[in-house]
């Protein structure tokens, strides 16, 4: 589909304004980490900083609740196969339904994003320590329900009804400009914010409220109730039917977008905004210090946008043929792994019709906001060993999740420092770690949330796709407080 040139588009746009999104909560209780004021704005460096432009900050993450195992199988796995395997996707016949359905949950999502902070420094003025930093977020999420799943697979028996709702798509992207100050304000409690100027990239939000199927053995009849946006800015050109074929009469159908002929000429800010970010520390007691914040609160208008939704018809669908990997079948040859998902692809664009009530308008967005929620203990018999807890939760539609997670922190000198942790969340559970160098002069770090032990030949986590790396480079300076 052609659609991959908006998805280029948007990802290019990405890349130049430097995505960032947040720093690992691995190190949300290490002092030395150069980018705890990013998990929460009350949290102050211990040395002054200037950061390594572009490599000061990278995280890539990918998130989901299922696996690359729930959806692929090797054909020497299944029944009555013998010679050399292929792979082959869920809807081949010889994949048991139950075994395929057994796998999923009601709701199966998949998060993506990509994290790089461009230019950063931190020092202490003005009676607390304050934060300059130019990065941006970018990040896409898909929801997709278990009775999709079932339709694909079970199809039609007799005259067969389905229904199922909540099928959700969205992706952002935007540079974000950022000041944070934070002080103490008693001997026990410390507060800070954050600042931020939001320029809009991209934007694309999906959203089908209800969809239902009656299928017979002549056609599949759907109607569907959703609506999408999108806006990627004034060089985003999303045609209808009717402007490509002036001769088509039906009104619905002329107002149908062609995602097949979507163009993308020119790279221009689509949205502005402005958002906060809010939190505190506590002492509580000598050994245990409580903290919260609650991180992107705030909004992005976007224009130059496309509206749409599924129109006013029932429409039919003869998708999903011919795509299951059947070595008896005479069309085996042409359904190779590529081509099966290329057709459940198309079909699925199929299944859904958008038709424009709108373009050129504009409309307005939330941030995906998250609230962490911690406490940390220093243990009696070794200051530099302490325990922890943090429960973190992200609102972002089909893109939210919760998480607690338990840490052992490591510190046993002042230039270094070191965190392992366990957490269980929307996305399962997850072992994680952090290695936090933090002498005079330079702040190394390495670590990851989601730490994946058993991938495929091509380094995609087997189980739950959930993984995630961030490292960064950062120059320190001044003395240790």
């Amino acid at each position: 589909m052609n659609t991959k040139k908006l998805l280029l588009a948007l990802a290019a746009g990405c890349a130049i304004s430097a995505t960032a999104q947040e720093a690992p909560r691995s190190a949300y209780f290490l002092e030395g980490y150069s980018f705890r004021h990013e998990l929460n704005p009350a949290f102050s460096g211990g040395r002054n900083y200037v950061s390594m432009p572009a490599l000061a900050n990278l995280n890539l993450g990918l998130f989901s609740n299922v696996g690359v195992n729930t959806f692929l199988y090797k054909t020497a796995d299944l029944p009555g196969y013998t010679g050399s395997y292929k792979l082959t996707t869920f809807m081949s016949p010889n994949v048991g339904a139950d075994e395929f359905l057994g796998k999923l949950s009601d709701s199966n999502h998949l998060n993506l994003n990509f994290d790089l902070t461009l230019l950063s420094a931190g020092f202490r003025s003005w009676g607390g320590y304050n934060t300059i930093t130019i990065s941006a977020h970018a990040d896409a999420g898909l929801n997709l329900p278990k009775d999709l799943f079932r339709f694909m697979k079970q199809g039609q028996q007799g005259d067969t009804r389905y229904n199922f709702k909540d099928l959700q798509l969205s992706a952002t992207s935007y540079a974000e400009i950022a000041l944070g100050h934070s002080r103490q304000i008693t001997d026990k409690l410390t507060a800070g914010a954050k600042i931020k100027a939001l320029l809009g990239v991209g934007n694309a939000t999906a959203k089908i409220s209800d969809l239902s199927l009656r299928m017979s053995d002549q056609q599949w009849s759907v109607s569907a109730k959703g609506d999408m946006e999108l806006s990627a800015g004034s060089g985003l050109y999303l045609p209808t039917k009717g402007e490509l074929d002036p001769n088509i009469t039906d009104k619905d159908e002329r107002e149908r977008f062609e995602f097949n002929d979507i163009d993308y000429d020119s790279f221009g800010l689509a949205g502005f905004g402005m958002g906060i970010d809010l939190g505190a520390t506590y002492q509580l007691l000598p050994e245990l210090q409580l903290s919260a914040a609650i991180n992107d609160l705030g909004f992005i208008k976007w224009h130059d946008a496309y509206k749409g939704s599924t129109g006013s018809n029932t429409w039919t669908f003869e998708g999903f043929e011919n795509v299951a990997v059947d070595k008896d079948s005479p069309t085996y040859g042409e359904n190779k792994f590529d081509e099966q998902l290329d057709r459940i692809t198309d079909d699925l664009e199929d299944l859904v019709n958008f038709h424009r009530t709108a373009s050129g308008a504009s409309y307005t967005k939330m941030l995906q906001a998250t609230l962490h929620l911690g406490a940390e203990y220093t243990m009696p018999f070794y200051k530099g060993l302490t325990g922890a807890f943090l429960y973190s939760s992200h609102f972002g539609g089909c893109q939210s999740w919760h998480e607690g997670r338990f840490y052992a922190n490591l510190k046993p000198c002042s230039w270094f420092n070191m965190s392992v942790n366990y957490g269980a969340s929307t996305y399962g559970s997850s072992f994680g770690w952090m290695l936090n160098l933090c002498a005079r002069g330079i702040n190394f770090f390495v670590g990851s949330d989601h730490t994946f032990f058993k991938v495929t030949p091509q380094f995609v986590p087997v189980g739950n796709a959930c993984a995630n790396v961030n490292f960064g480079i950062n120059f320190t300076f001044g003395a240790l407080k």
